[in-house]
């Protein structure tokens, strides 16, 4: 269940049903009035953020005279900024790099997510402070389907950063039978499998120079990137994560889901669609994270995740 603190109105707080949260009749929001109500990305940089564009879209559609901004924050301002934004009656704020683990200690309150994840990526405000919890693990598992899908099937995760970590705990509701993380280092991935390590589907480590790799690529159901290997402006866009090679004689029946959504399709992605696997691209998760912080942020359950989607692509698309 929710806490307490999310079902009722804080002080300043404009709820979605009050006169100043929401305009009749979905009507046209056209201007910005003393009225209007702020929400926002925390982040450094945020100026390439789609969330403006998808947030502002969804909010229009609902008829919510709200507005949502990229914000961005240097790491010795962050507290300062969190306070002060609170005070003014900011009605939510989401999180992304590199402040994702840092807001996770200027939190009053965390939900069971955040505090096994360690990261916050939305934050809720309250009477005593913020309320920090993690959308990234509902916004990944949205394009899979259902549990059931998946069930006792090999899953095969590459990378051991932050991104990884949501995609991991979400992973394991999916009663898969066992879940293989891959790393460059092994510290690092150890320290990453024994922090999420979970009786659901066990974690299993392996270095991106094993052998064996080949074989665990051969027999996942699933395999999630989580680096940037492949990003737009990130060394060379035409590389694949593990190297082209490894992906030559991968079943056709294999998920293939990259966080990455610039370009569209990634050249791992687009190898996928030639060899007829289904492809999945991080925009989905995006916009499916969003609309879950929205719905925490004005108490409704009708954000449109297609105005969302619409206008991220057309964003993309120009």
């Amino acid at each position: 269940s929710e806490p307490r603190h999310l079902l009722q109105q804080s002080p300043g707080q404009a709820r979605c049903g009050s006169r100043t949260g929401r305009l009749d009749g979905r009507s046209r929001i056209t201007m910005i009035n003393g009225g209007t109500a702020l929400v926002g990305l925390l982040g450094n940089p945020v100026r390439h953020s789609l969330s403006p564009v998808m947030h502002n879209a969804a909010l229009k559609d609902m008829g919510l005279n709200w507005r949502y901004l990229a914000l961005p924050c240097a790491d010795t301002d962050l507290k300062s900024v969190l306070e002060g934004l609170r005070c003014i009656g900011c009605q939510g704020l989401n999180v992304t790099i590199p402040h994702k683990q840092a807001v996770h200690e200027l939190c009053h309150e965390l939900s069971p997510l955040a505090r096994r994840l360690g990261a916050v990526n939305t934050l809720v405000p309250s009477d005593k402070g913020w309320f920090g919890t993690n959308t990234d693990v509902e916004g990944f598992l949205a394009p899979l389907g259902a549990t059931e899908e998946w069930a006792g099937c090999h899953a095969l995760v590459i990378g051991c950063g932050g991104s990884a970590r949501a995609v991991v705990a979400g992973l394991q509701s999916l009663n898969l039978s066992t879940i293989t993380v891959v790393g460059r280092r092994s510290e690092a991935l150890q320290t990453f499998i024994a922090d999420l390590q979970h009786d659901k589907a066990p974690l299993v480590a392996c270095l991106d120079n094993a052998p064996q790799l080949r074989q665990i690529v051969a027999q996942a159901a699933l395999v999630v990137n989580t680096t940037p290997v492949g990003m737009a402006q990130h060394g060379d866009p035409k590389a694949m994560p593990l190297g082209a090679e490894l992906w030559s004689h991968l079943s056709s029946e294999t998920v293939l889901y990259d966080l990455i959504y610039t370009p569209r399709p990634t050249t791992w992605l687009a190898a996928g669609q030639r060899r007829g696997q289904r492809c999945i691209d991080g925009l989905e998760m995006l916009i499916h994270q969003g609309a879950a912080s929205l719905r925490l942020w004005c108490h409704r359950s009708d954000v449109s995740v297609s105005a969302m989607r619409h206008a991220a692509q057309s964003v993309l698309n120009t």
